[in-house]
């Protein structure tokens, strides 16, 4: 200091100060009025600058360690986010990113691999450069006021030739914004690393270094967290492992319940119910001192990242993306539904945006509003969300292209308000809905939307039942479980719905009995025919008083009335019915409506099972030339009737035929729909069953085999058409001469349709009718009057005594006892059989006739010619009166009647020596 130079203040021995203070030249320059510490020496090697956070009490080491590890061996900078597909969300804040880059430089340090290590708080630029500074003044001696500070420490960590080298880690906790490092990254250094935690993904902070994905615990590691954890619970392991399921798996979850259960002394059951109710908040299952240091509970982990994402273009999205995404399935939710135009209109209707244009208030169930937020916009949103590790966001799995950790999920639906809960659920649904395609030939979409729904209605079924009633989403679930082939479940997911809706809406209410009316359609697909029927019935008269005699809904269930008695048997009831319903849809809805062309082809379809072969052919032409005029050649319902008159054809024995006009309108199919359209499909599997009724049976078992590949690539291996096609595979496999194959293959397939369809199911006991078949033709006579027999119990339990299936099933027992060498025992089942299809059919009932025929013939095998000869003639005689002269079973009846009176005249002559 100059001579004579006036202090202006006096400052304490050491200390310097003051607004404008600069070191130059050893010399300082300014008005020294503070208290800022002067230059010291320069720290020796080693040497820690900041605190590396304390580990967790019960740190896990995790397979993260090692890849940490071995990414830093040589040196270079390593970007610990979060994971990839492993875990349910990536980058996601909680996962213990901060404890595992603690654990690597703890680690280091202690092992004296490290001369200088820096532990940085990288929130903002500001903290990072403070403790660049910080830095500066302890390895270097400068000042810590000097603005260049921050500067000079990143110079002193560039290696310079002809010095002592510096094996240096640079770590840089929780980095919130690429931009806060520009300009300040550690120089790239052989004798240095540089680690940086962060929920950001940007490719300005991963491009060109080693990226560590870090996700939630594997199930095992939570485990043994949880076992260390909670050392005096009595829990067992099974109950530890539901509670981290509970909580995802997430280290900072599992380690703050643990820390609630020690503090409440609480059984982890009782704390598994307070996070199963929907009623509690998240922040209300946080213990009251946070462990391991942790300044937020978890409840709050996220919403730091949630605002500064909805800062990002597109702003003010993010949030009300993420709130849709809250409301949905946890392990994926399609892209699609994130971008339809219900979720777009929510986006626009909900901007957080203090600065977005404010949308004129709508209320829930309204109409769609003019859509201000493109789907782009909506894509840019997903992106974002995915930057700051809310979301895992996966493209190449389209249908599961979204992820959010279940935990977000559940500390986003908290923040929100009962009406905003109410408004973002009826937006989720609907955007299920706007995207659910109408055929289902995705089966692993229509699970991901079943799931979504599953999801949205586990915590927001209420909303599903407000507003206009039922919820079309809960119908389309229910539909699609049916659809794929589950009709068991159909039916117990609209047992519910019907429930609930009579409950809410009141018996009477449109919804409620449209609900009963595809709970009836699904009883009856279940194989319950004539339970549908009776309850159609019910239904119908319930809809007549409410809905009135010609609404849509009341003709449609006289429809389903008319169906199912049918099924039940009544195949000539089912056609009057549809007769007398057309009449009226005809007046209602005219000639030209799509119920009233569907009725027609349902009517066409039970007069030909009534045994009117000729009207139904000539009814299914007449439609069919109906439906080329008002939908066209191509409409995939007039390509539908092409098939159901090309059917027709073949079932009136014309099968070479029918195989020649099914080929042609696959040709059409494909062109019009596609390869993998089901009703291209359906087509496949007809002209193969054609070709193997034309004779080619081996050609048909191979069309059938690349059909059935297709069949599960297109609709999975459970669905109702593919376990189908696995029937005609072994079907035609037995006609080609292989029966032990196709009885082998037959009992392979019932225990995949018990299990898919239940016992109950029509397809189902078709199989056991197959088995037993095809046990017979194969050889084992009395297998098949076994497996016959077991199938007797359950059609009669199904369907019904009387039931024409129960009829021929008992007829097949009889056939097969005989088989097997008890005539006598055949035919007394013959007789008792007889009389039952006497009552039931009638006298010259084509199948009664048949009976008359295997009982004639198993009394001739049992001994008694002369009775077999008596039954056979009088048989005859009925056969003429009633089929006529020149009818087939006519014909083939009369052999039988010569056949045994020769033998009557065989058995009644004396016995000589050459005859003995």
């Amino acid at each position: 200091m100059e001579q004579g130079q006036p202090w202006e203040g006096i400052a304490e021995a050491g200390t310097v100060g003051g607004d404008h203070v600069d070191f130059r030249g050893g010399i300082f320059h300014g008005t020294v009025i503070g208290t800022t510490m002067a230059n010291r020496p320069p720290a020796s090697w080693p040497h820690q600058v900041g605190t590396i956070p304390a580990s967790a009490v019960c740190f896990q080491d995790r397979a993260e360690v090692a890849r940490l590890a071995a990414a830093l061996a040589d040196g270079g900078a390593a970007v610990v986010t979060q994971p990839a597909p492993a875990g349910v969300v990536v980058g996601l804040g909680g996962v213990g990113k901060t404890q595992l880059a603690a654990h690597y430089a703890r680690t280091a340090w202690q092992a004296g691999n490290l001369d200088v290590l820096v532990w940085i708080t990288a929130t903002t630029p500001q903290s990072i450069i403070t403790d660049y500074t910080q830095a500066a003044t302890e390895l270097l001696g400068t000042d810590p006021a000097d603005p260049q500070a921050a500067t000079a420490f990143l110079a002193w960590l560039e290696p310079k030739a002809g010095q002592r080298p510096c094996r240096w880690l640079a770590v840089l906790d929780d980095v919130t914004d690429p931009a806060d490092l520009n300009g300040l990254w550690p120089p790239t250094s052989p004798t240095g690393r540089t680690l940086v935690t962060t929920r950001r993904q940007d490719a300005a902070l991963t491009t060109g270094r080693h990226r560590i994905p870090v996700g939630v615990f594997t199930p095992a590691e939570s485990l043994a967290y949880l076992t260390r954890a909670l050392p005096t619970h009595t829990e067992s392991d099974g109950q530890l492992a539901g509670l981290a399921q509970d909580l995802g798996h997430l280290p900072l979850a599992l380690s703050q319940a643990a820390a609630y259960l020690t503090d409440t002394s609480m059984p982890v059951t009782d704390y598994r119910q307070i996070l199963a109710d929907r009623t509690t908040a998240l922040r209300d299952a946080a213990p009251p001192a946070l462990p391991d240091g942790q300044a937020l509970a978890v409840a709050a982990t996220w919403s730091l990242s949630i605002e500064h994402a909805d800062r990002l273009p597109p702003v003010g999205l993010a949030r009300p993306l993420l709130q849709l995404a809250a409301s949905l399935d946890a392990h994926g939710i399609p892209d699609t539904v994130l971008t339809s135009t219900p979720a777009c209109t929510y986006l626009d209707r909900h901007r957080t945006s203090p600065n977005a244009p404010v949308p004129t208030p709508a209320s829930p169930g309204t109409g769609t509003p003019e859509q201000e937020v493109p789907e782009r916009d909506a894509r840019l949103a997903l992106s974002v969300l995915r930057r700051f590790s809310l979301i895992e966001r996966t493209p190449d799995t389209p249908h599961t292209a979204v992820r959010v950790h279940q935990l977000v999920q559940r500390a986003v639906r908290d923040a929100l308000t009962p009406d905003q809960n109410q408004q973002t659920a009826r937006a989720a649904a609907d955007a299920l809905l706007a995207v659910w395609p109408d055929s289902e030939r995705d089966t692993a979409l229509a699970q991901t939307l079943r799931a979504n729904a599953a999801a949205l209605t586990g915590h927001a079924e209420d909303v599903l039942y407000e507003f206009d009633g039922v919820h079309g989403v809960l119908v389309r679930v229910g539909s699609s479980l049916g659809n794929t082939g589950q009709v068991v479940a159909a039916v117990e997911h609209f047992q519910r719905i019907a429930g609930v809706a009579r409950g809410r809406l009141g018996p009477a209410h449109p919804h409620t009995l449209a609900v009963r009316g595809e709970l009836v359609r699904w009883r009856g697909e279940a194989g319950d025919a004539a339970g549908a029927a009776d309850a159609s019935a019910e239904l119908l008269e319930h809809m007549t008083r409410v809905l009135g005699n010609e609404h849509p809904t009341t003709l449609s269930a006289r429809g389903n009335l008319a169906r199912f008695r049918g099924e039940a048997g009544d195949a000539a009831g089912a056609a009057d019915s549809l007769a007398e319903l057309l009449a009226d849809q005809v007046r209602v809805l005219g000639d030209e409506h799509p119920y009233t062309l569907a009725v027609r082809g349902e009517l066409v379809r039970w007069r030909w099972k009534a045994g009117d072969a000729a009207g139904a052919t000539a009814a299914s032409a007449k439609l069919l030339e109906h439906m080329e005029r008002v939908l066209g050649n191509e409409h995939p319902t007039t390509l539908s009737a092409r098939g159901n008159l090309a059917c027709f054809r073949g079932e009136a024995g014309d099968a070479a035929g029918a195989a020649d006009a099914f080929a042609d309108l696959l040709t059409d199919q494909v062109r019009v729909l596609g390869d993998d359209h089901p009703d291209t499909l359906t087509t496949r599997h007809n002209l193969a069953c054609f070709r193997g009724e034309a004779g080619d049976a081996a050609g048909a078992a191979d069309a059938f085999a690349d059909l059935l590949a297709d069949r599960v690539r297109v609709l999975g291996y459970d669905h109702p058409s593919t376990l189908t096609t696995r029937g005609n595979v072994a079907c035609f496999r037995g006609e080609a001469g292989d029966a032990a194959g196709a009885a082998d293959a037959f009992a392979d397939l019932l225990a995949d349709r018990v299990r898919a369809l239940g016992d109950d199911h029509p397809d189902t006991l078709a199989t056991r009718r197959y088995v037993a078949r095809w046990r017979g033709r194969a050889g084992d006579a009395a297998g098949a009057a076994a497996a016959y027999t077991e199938l007797v119990e359950h059609v009669v339990r199904v369907l019904g005594p009387d039931h024409p299936d129960t009829l021929t099933a008992r007829g097949n027992i009889a056939y097969w006892r005989g088989k097997a060498g008890d005539a006598a025992g055949a035919a007394a089942a013959f007789a008792d059989l007889l009389t039952d299809r006497v009552r039931v059919l009638g006298d010259d009932h084509p199948s009664t006739l048949t009976t008359r025929h295997n009982l004639a013939w198993c009394q001739g095998e049992a001994g008694d010619a002369a009775g077999a000869a008596d039954a056979f003639a009088k048989l005859l005689a009925d056969r003429v009166r009633v089929l006529g002269y020149d009818h087939p079973d006519t014909i083939a009846t009369r052999p039988h009647v010569a056949y045994w009176r020769g033998m009557q005249l065989l058995m009644n002559r004396p016995m000589n020596e050459q005859d003995q």
